[in-house]
């Protein structure tokens, strides 16, 4: 048993970073071992790279000295996941360019290694390894939100390049309706849809989801989105021969409303997976980007990060 079976899984967004200590063997979050603090996306690197090591101190400093393997980090994109270089130029700019393990290793109060992957894909890995993708050998992970997240795993590990999965292993750039996914499967098609039907601007898929009660409108949309959804994952899923779909992301909390309408056009075209909703939650990508520090996993996933962007 190696001494080191401590990694921290670090899930970076444009307003916080929430950092926690995993137990590698145990397959479990450190109790109390959990920081989150609030990022100013928009501050220069000084700034961000502060913000960022004060929570990681903060999990390093709840650990026994010598047992932490490294710092695995679940970063939006576009990324270079190999080095850890920012190449994000719609937030963070100010980190934009900036080797992460030399600019924040030197604020850590212990020098640690660091790796780096995709967010939504190490939402998928951790749903893979702990949560509600454990038993299958392939598994298709979304997450549905601001943008449109996701990943296809086969025996845990992330499939980027291969016949049977799109190109960059993702889905959001791939065309639909006459735009792409990630216009129609985010948070802006629902504000966009509803203001067009009714004059009337909402903030979120939330408060249209809270108005569906009482409002044909907000209900009819939620219909269409399941359709939608359906009518674009159908065939991806049946390429890739998934055993379930895990879906994730604030709309996900909406399955109720879209859920029904989803798994009937699914059927329709003869598919009958199980679709689970996150176990993990927001843990989910923490627990992902840890296990880059999990040494056989490491060996499947190393060569698949240069296909990332």
């Amino acid at each position: 048993m190696s001494d080191l079976n401590i990694a921290i899984g670090a899930d970076v967004g444009g307003s916080h970073i929430t950092c926690a200590a995993i137990d590698m063997e145990a397959g479990r979050l450190l109790p109390g071992a959990v920081q989150r603090a609030g990022v100013d996306n928009n501050a220069d690197a000084a700034t961000i790279f502060a913000q960022w090591a004060q929570a990681l101190n903060g999990v390093i400093a709840g650990v026994e000295a010598g047992r932490i393997a490294g710092i695995g980090f679940a970063m939006p994109g576009p990324f270079d996941y190999v080095n850890g270089i920012s190449k994000m130029q719609h937030k963070f700019t100010g980190i934009y360019e900036a080797s992460i393990p030399e600019a924040l290793g030197a604020r850590l109060s212990t020098p640690l290694p660091m790796r780096f992957l995709n967010d939504a894909t190490s939402f998928a890995v951790g749903e893979a390894w702990l949560g509600q993708g454990r038993g299958y050998e392939r598994m298709v992970a979304v997450t549905l939100g601001t943008g449109f997240g996701s990943a296809f795993i086969d025996q845990g590990a992330p499939v980027v390049q291969r016949d049977d999965v799109p190109g960059q292993g993702c889905l959001w750039h791939l065309p639909f309706e006459g735009g792409i996914a990630d216009e129609y499967f985010s948070t802006r098609w629902f504000v966009n849809e509803y203001e067009k039907a009714t004059g009337k601007k909402l903030p979120n898929a939330k408060a249209i989801a809270d108005a569906a009660p009482h409002d044909a409108t907000a209900a009819a949309l939620f219909v269409q989105f399941g359709r939608n959804l359906a009518a674009f994952l159908g065939p991806r899923l049946q390429r890739f021969q998934a055993g379930m779909l895990v879906m994730g992301g604030n709309i996900s909390g909406a399955y109720p409303l879209f859920g029904p309408a989803y798994e009937a056009s699914l059927a329709a075209q003869g598919l009958r997976l199980p679709t689970r909703l996150s176990a993990l939650g927001e843990d989910a990508a923490m627990i992902g980007s840890a296990r880059l520090f999990e040494e056989g996993f490491w060996e499947k996933v190393e060569g698949e990060l240069r296909k990332m962007l």
